[in-house]
């Protein structure tokens, strides 16, 4: 199992909107950034992405979490 504190520190070192602007088109949108969710084919964007948090969230679907559950659930892979 990987301890918590390396994964605490790889979230820390990595810029979330960096991360998920590898796989999702990110418009800013006053201090957060919307897209279309990766997780579910949708015409609006409903996927949120808030840097100053470190998270991200679909309103339409509910997936969300940091950069590390967010690679996890759109590579499927565990820890």
């Amino acid at each position: 199992m990987i301890p918590q504190e390396y994964i605490q520190e790889v979230v820390a070192r990595n810029d979330i909107t960096e991360v998920i602007g590898q796989y999702v088109q990110l418009r800013r949108r006053g201090r957060t950034y919307t897209g279309r969710c990766p997780f579910h084919n949708e015409k609006t964007p409903s996927f949120s992405v808030s840097p100053s948090k470190g998270l991200c969230k679909c309103f339409s679907c509910g997936k969300g979490g940091n950069a590390v559950h967010f690679i996890m659930e759109h590579e499927q892979m565990s820890y």
